[in-house]
């Protein structure tokens, strides 16, 4: 029997997951900027967790709110592409994660975002990523992603 590959779409139910629209924009920007075969996304907050790791949110919270991130990035991507497959890598990911001054475990909670993209892309989830703390984010979001993506012509 020959091995099927699964598209995005199949992984992404398979884990229980709905894109849903994306998110609006709440100024004057838009949610992505194609140029080429890349794609930068803006930030991407969440709904669901509000706070500063390491105080009202904690670790595993942030990594939740890291995945949520991602999965709001991808309803970003699957409103433009029509498709997932049409993704040939995520090149690279920036997570900003609202942070209490003596938190450290910044890697720790993007790992939420990083284990959502290699299990719905595989080999081609794997990408460069940069995790820094800041003293707030927009409405008291737990967490700010932004993404690099190539796509196929």
């Amino acid at each position: 029997m020959q091995n099927q590959v699964k598209t995005p779409e199949a992984k992404l139910e398979e884990l229980g997951i709905t894109l849903l629209h994306p998110r609006k924009s709440v100024g004057n920007y838009v949610s992505f900027v194609r140029t080429g075969n890349l794609i930068y996304t803006s930030g991407q907050g969440v709904d669901q967790y509000h706070g500063k790791l390491g105080a009202e949110i904690n670790l595993e919270e942030g990594y939740l709110a890291a995945r949520q991130s991602v999965i709001n990035l991808l309803c970003v991507l699957k409103e433009e592409l029509g498709q997932l497959s049409k993704v040939k890598q995520i090149v690279k990911i920036l997570g900003m994660v609202n942070s209490a001054p003596d938190f450290i475990d910044h890697p720790k909670v993007m790992n939420g975002a990083s284990d959502l993209l290699v299990d719905v892309f595989g080999e081609k989830g794997k990408h460069a990523r940069s995790a820094v703390g800041m003293a707030q984010l927009p409405n008291n979001t737990a967490i700010e992603i932004e993404m690099i993506v190539e796509v196929e012509d």
